[in-house]
Formats: C-alpha cells, structure tokens, sequence
C-alpha cells in the first residue's frame, strides 16, 4: 500500500481541492483509496466518501490517544492501494503554539506518511521558494513528498516558481493546478456545504480527476511514494460484536448529518442496531427503539420542516417523558430545545424535551476543543469519567422557558486546561449538550449509552 498526507501552508490553500482531485482520479483508475481527515471535521469526510466509496475516518491528536488513531488507521487501510489523509489547517498549526499536538505534521509523523504541501502560489515567484524552504526546514523528522502549487495563473507561472525552487528545496515540484473557478464547493457558516446539500455529482468528480491529472504526473507520484509494509504495525483487529441487539434510533437527513462514523461503529459493537430516520420527512419514529442519538448538523436551516413535523416531534418528546435513553449534540441539542429563532427571528418549535429555546447568530459564538468531566452518573458515562470532544456553534440557548429541575452534569475545559461555560443539560433519560463529543476518548461511553438503553429495553419488556 501506499500513503500520502495532502496538507497546507495555511487554511484555505486549496489542499481539499487537491485531496478531493487526487482521490477521484486514483479512484477513476481502479484503485482503492482509504480517506482520512484530520481534526474534528465532519464536511470534508462527507466528500470524501462520495468520491472514494469508503467511509473517512477522523484522525485527531488531541481528542484520541497515538494507539486510537493508529489503529483506526491500520483497520480502515485494510486492504486499500493507497490512503490519503487530508490535513487541518496549515501543517503545523496544532491547539498551541509551543508543541506539534494536534497537528497535521504530528498525524504525519505518527503514521509515518510522506507529506504534499500544498501553496497558494497566486501571485508568488520567488517568495514561493523562501515559504517552501522555511516548511521543508521546520522539522526534520517529517518526509515530503513534494510540492503542488494551487491558483497558479498560467504554465509560464509554474516555470518562474520551478525555477524559484532549483538549488533552494530539496523536495520536487510536483506541479501546479491552475485557477478554475468551477472547481469550487459553496461555503456556508459551519465551513463547505455538506455532502448532503451539495453531492459531487458524476461530472465533477470527472472533472476533478481532470484537474489533477492535467496538473500533476499521477504515475511518478505513486512511483515515488514509499511501500507501507504489511505488519507495519499498525492494529488492524476488528472489535468484538454483541450478540444481544438492541435497538437506537439515529437521525441522519440534512439537518441531522454530523457524526464521527467511529461513534457509530463503537455503538455497534457494543451491541446496537442503528436505526436511521429523518426528522424532517419521517411521519414517525421507528418501531421498537430502546435509545435516540440526535448528532449535529443545520436544524436552523431546515427548522420550518422540523417544526412541521408535529407527530415526529411529540413521539420524541413523548419518550424523554417515559425514560428512554435520548443523546443530543450541538444542532441534535437544539432539535431537543423547546424552540428555535433563525437569523431571521424567527421562531420555530422543536421537539421540547428540554425547556430552552436557542437563537443563531450571525457571529461564532464557541470554537475549540473541549474535555468534560462528569459529575453525575449519565446515560453515557459515570460520574468522574472524561470525554473529549469539540465545539463549534452560532447559536446560544435562553433561558429556560419554565421552572424545572434541570441538571447540569458537564463540566467543561478547553485544551488548555482553561474551564468553559458549556453545559451538559439532563431531565430524565434525556442528555443534550453543543459538544461534539468522541467515543473514541473514552471507550466506556458507547458502552454505558447501549447498556442504559439495555435496561430500558428490559424495563419495557417486564411492563408488558
């Protein structure tokens, strides 16, 4: 197998352009390419797996240990020809300035992948070289497989900035991708449109292969890349499934679509059915749930459709009140709130298992890295227990629309260590809460979230 890590001088230098390019070409020429991104992102991986076929895997170094991350890694390159692992941000911007942790250089260094810098070259000569320089030097341990220059204006461009590189970097120009203004993916406020909003049809990822093909010697790349070995060491052992299933109910449309896929497998093999459905165009929940997992996405944005669907709504809001095991975060938290304003003040009722209404804002309102501790035993923890995870949202609850007991049950730092207003609200079985947070933190949380739901499938069964 071969690898390869696509990573930036800075944030918005193209390298998902040419991650998503490179992994339509390789996979238009009949190869298996294993997608990876790192950091807590959920859009990219969307793109990913729409061009590859194969779920992307996240790949953190701050929410998940070295082994977790080498593990899902080795699993997950099973049997591929090449794996591909888009980077966060510039290389080696990590969640400080004094130490690699969770950077794209750490992930780097951590799999043993050779890097791609990808530059903005728009506008750059000479200086070009000086950048490319200062990222070949930075850090000796990391391997590079060359350089790409993105928004290049013409072939005689690519030549001043070849010629910029001769006698200053050792690593190769690979070649330059010259500006395309239909090569583009609409943005909106949580970052790129989701793949569900905006799926790379047949003739873009055609399109996309094109690019990279015209841009860059495909063959002399993957000539260039080292081997990875078969027992690299990588952990590649498949966790054990249970054979008692019970039943979770997992939202996924375009309003409920932000979920690490390892969340979904960890829930599996704790012994979990998923059971997808869609709060926006479901009539109802279906049968035979003994949990709910509302993850992230845009409710504010297909809020007049959730509100519409009154009967969905009060089916959920009638199982908080009988105890079920129900989980919410961030955009699957305001779908529990009571009520949602848009940008436009616009009000929109939710399904009301929680007494808050939440309101969207034009500005960011909380980014960044999150541990929490629990203070209570909950439906997906005990108390004492820490998961990390990560938040990101333009909206902020009000205050509770009635008097009720509400416990708080989260308490929140950031990666500094640094305590964080976010709150974990509990009422009965019910747990919602803006962090996004990863099983794979702390592996006991799939395992209390489907043994609670265990029970209440026990306790269904004896009432009847």
């Amino acid at each position: 197998m071969k690898g390869v890590v696509i990573a930036g001088t800075s944030s918005g230098c193209g390298k998902t352009t040419v991650t998503l390019a490179l992994m339509a070409a390789l996979s238009r020429q009949g190869l298996s390419v294993a997608p990876f991104k790192v950091g807590p992102d959920f859009i990219d991986p969307g793109h990913h797996g729409r061009i590859t076929g194969k779920t992307s895997r996240n790949l953190d170094g701050w929410m998940l240990p070295r082994e977790y991350n080498l593990a899902c890694f080795g699993k997950h390159c099973a049997n591929a020809d090449m794996a591909i692992v888009e980077g966060v941000m510039g290389l080696f911007d990590g969640y400080d300035g004094k130490t690699e942790a969770g950077s794209t250089a750490q992930m780097a260094k951590w799999t043993g992948l050779p890097v791609i810098l990808v530059v903005n070259a728009k506008s750059m000569a000479g200086s070009a070289a000086a950048l490319v320089q200062g990222f070949e030097r930075f850090d000796k341990k990391l391997s590079f497989a060359g350089v790409i220059f993105n928004n290049i204006g013409s072939e005689r461009h690519l030549e001043y900035l070849r010629e910029a590189l001769e006698n200053n970097v050792n690593m190769p120009c690979l070649g330059g991708i010259i500006r395309d203004e239909d090569i583009t993916i609409p943005e909106r406020h949580l970052g790129l449109v989701t793949d569900n909003d905006h799926p790379l049809s047949d003739k873009n990822r055609e399109k996309l292969a094109d690019l990279i093909e015209k841009s860059i010697d495909i063959q002399h790349l993957l000539n260039i890349l080292p081997d990875i070995p078969a027992d690299s060491g990588f952990d590649k052992k498949l966790p054990n499934i249970l054979k008692k299933y019970i039943n979770i109910g997992v939202a996924r449309d375009n309003a409920f679509c932000f979920y690490y896929q390892d969340n979904l497998d960890m829930l599996q093999a704790n012994g979990a059915n998923l059971v997808f459905f869609s709060p926006i165009n479901d009539k109802g929940l279906p049968d035979n749930l003994d949990g709910l997992y509302f993850g992230g996405g845009y409710p504010e944005l297909f809020a007049e459709e959730l509100s519409k669907n009154i009967e969905l709504a009060a089916q959920v809001r009638q199982k908080s009140i009988n105890g079920m095991p129900i989980y919410g975060e961030c955009g699957g938290f305001m779908y529990l709130c009571s009520k949602l304003y848009d940008h436009h003040d616009n009000a929109y009722c939710m399904s009301g298992c929680l007494p808050f209404t939440t309101r969207m804002f034009t500005k960011l309102k909380a980014l960044g890295y999150r541990e929490i501790s629990l203070s209570q035993d909950t439906i997906i923890g005990r108390a004492g227990e820490k998961i990390k995870g990560h938040e990101f949202h333009y909206s902020e609850t009000d205050d509770p629309l009635m008097e009720i007991n509400i416990d708080n049950i989260y308490k929140a730092a950031d990666r500094s260590g640094q305590e964080k207003k976010l709150k974990g609200y509990r009422i009965n079985n019910t747990l919602g809460s803006y962090c996004h947070l990863h099983f794979g933190s702390c592996p006991d949380t799939a395992k209390t979230f489907t043994d609670v739901c265990r029970a209440y499938n026990k306790c269904k069964r004896t009432k009847k």
